[in-house]
């Protein structure tokens, strides 16, 4: 039997904390050979600007195979609709009986900032306690409800396009106790951080090198995985020790690395190391209370295989979901 999970059914099953051991365990995994993750393909074809993404992921530790289908087609923007939707299909890895189909939104959002949260937990400086978030939306709630798991935060300043999403984001985030403190500009956000998270789509950057401060640690989120899209200029790559989530994946679907490759001022043997490398102890992390630091997070698909396992453990044990027979 297959079950399917709705948005609502895994809104309800998620938890932070956990997804956030989770996603530390993923990494783990990666790096000591018990997880197999390949860079995606990227398929799209001229008549459109949507790309599809199959991004595929194994794991002993989960006992699964999986793979999400990520759509990212920007021109939905203009009609009103998402511009990323995304499917998880989860299969037993000793029998490949398909197990669960998720809806991908929710799994994709809590994923995305326990990954932050965890390389913040191995990166950032232990006793930071402002939190910088460049846009407001559903991301940057969870980054916040991640963000206090793992670290001291006393203080939020976000920057935001609209009015309406800031106030939205202060309602969201109210039960955590935390001063926001709403910034006039992303160098605001910038210059105040101890952690700075961006969290837009944006194409072209819209954070410079020249307002990072020593001991900053920096999680870029946001970009679509396109290698034309970045939100962090050349200046801030080339300014801080650089980690990612999967090298092999962000030499394909990272602008926020490939544009400086390009121009000829960086190189990716400057990363230095996978952040489960980090995490496993065969790389190190902050060496320097002065480091800056930043995560470059594209995001690989066995943080969705992760968190599927998650969701669909909770799913069997509260009784949710939509058993079908897709044999029959």
């Amino acid at each position: 039997m297959t079950l399917i999970l709705s948005a609502s059914e895994l809104s309800s099953l998620a938890n932070m904390a956990a997804t956030i051991d989770t996603i530390e365990r993923a990494f783990h995994s990666l790096a000591t050979g018990t997880a197999h993750q390949p860079a995606p393909a990227s398929l799209h074809l001229p008549s459109s600007d949507a790309k599809f993404l199959p991004m595929a992921a194994l794991s002993d530790v989960d006992r699964l195979a999986s793979v999400k289908l990520l759509a990212d087609i920007p021109s939905n923007h203009e009609s009103g609709l998402p511009t990323q939707r995304s499917t998880i299909l989860l299969s037993s890895q000793a029998t490949g009986e398909t197990l669960a189909i998720l809806d991908g939104r929710v799994p994709t959002r809590i994923r995305t900032a326990a990954a932050s949260a965890v390389a913040s937990k191995h990166l950032a400086n232990p006793d930071s306690s402002v939190l910088g978030l460049v846009g407001a939306g559903a991301l940057a709630v969870a980054h916040v409800e991640a963000m206090v798991e793992v670290l001291p935060i006393e203080k939020v300043v976000v920057w935001s396009r609209t009015e309406e999403t800031l106030e939205k984001f202060r309602a969201q985030t109210a039960h955590h106790k935390v001063d926001i403190v709403a910034a006039g500009s992303v160098q605001e956000v910038v210059e105040s951080a101890h952690v700075l998270c961006t969290l837009t789509p944006a194409t072209e950057p819209v954070v410079f090198g020249e307002w990072f401060a020593p001991g900053l640690h920096v999680n870029a989120v946001g970009s679509r995985p396109r290698p034309e899209h970045r939100e962090i200029d050349s200046e801030g790559v080339l300014k801080s020790r650089v980690f990612v989530d999967s090298l092999a994946t962000a030499k394909e679907k990272s602008g926020n690395l490939i544009i400086p490759v390009s121009e000829g001022d960086y190189g990716f043997d400057r990363v230095e190391a996978e952040l489960g490398e980090v995490i496993a102890g065969s790389k190190p992390g902050r060496t320097a209370t002065d480091d800056i630091t930043l995560f470059n997070s594209v995001g690989i698909g066995l943080q969705d295989l992760a968190i599927g396992r998650l969701l669909y453990d909770r799913a069997l044990e509260f009784g949710l979901g939509l058993r079908v027979d897709l044999a029959r």
